[in-house]
């Protein structure tokens, strides 16, 4: 038998993109599981200290921007929709520390974090899963007068903010070790080649200066 959902494959790693005529839900299934995949995959083959390293001036970190997708999840297709997970997520109490869910404590394990990401989208998706897509709900840390979404809203929402802040980890990922691509399954680079892309960068670079000297 075939399944209509075009995420589900064989291979974890081999996703079949939407062509064609699809359903609206599906497609926004898959580019919000597109963007989570790639999230956790930049983790992969790092020490605990890279995935947590302060990698700008603000901050960013791997392990922390899991951390942060995962309450997002949790909060704009649970708490939004009358579906609490139960999860405490005491980042987010009232009085903790400012962006303490950028990041990760000494105590919050790898596998902890992972866990309560991989847990937040199986409640959004059962959420995504049980709702029309019309459904309104109710966004509990804005402004009472104008808190009101439809779950559409708030799926675009959180894929558009997961894909954010998988571009801040390709960013850092490549910082740390130079790795990058979009996917496991799909890099979207030219090359793998170092030597090509070490040509590539001093041609930019020299660009760049030629640009400033013509100014």
């Amino acid at each position: 038998m075939t399944s209509s959902d075009p995420t589900d494959t064989a291979d974890p790693t081999v996703r079949v993109v939407p062509t064609g005529p699809t359903e609206p839900r599906a497609d926004l299934r898959f580019y919000l599981q597109e963007a989570r995949d790639a999230l956790l995959w930049k983790l992969e083959g790092l020490s605990e200290y890279d995935i947590r390293r302060p990698m700008t001036p603000t901050g960013t970190n791997l392990l922390g921007l899991v951390k942060h997708c995962a309450g997002i999840e949790l909060g704009y297709l649970g708490d939004t929709f009358a579906r609490p997970s139960g999860e405490p997520l005491p980042w987010l109490d009232d009085g903790a520390d400012l962006n303490a869910d950028m990041w990760a404590t000494a105590e919050e394990s790898r596998a902890y974090v992972v866990d309560l990401y991989r847990r937040a989208w199986a409640h959004a998706d059962a959420t995504i899963d049980a709702l029309p897509l019309d459904t309104i709900g109710r966004v509990p840390w804005w402004p009472s007068d104008r808190n009101e979404v439809t779950l559409h809203h708030a799926v675009v929402r959180v894929t558009a903010d997961t894909h954010r802040h998988v571009g801040q980890a390709d960013i850092v990922r490549e910082l740390l070790d130079g790795s990058a691509g979009m996917s496991v399954s799909n890099t979207s680079l030219p090359t793998g080649d170092p030597a090509w892309w070490e040509k590539y960068r001093n041609r930019l670079e020299e660009a760049a200066k030629e640009a400033d000297r013509d100014t």
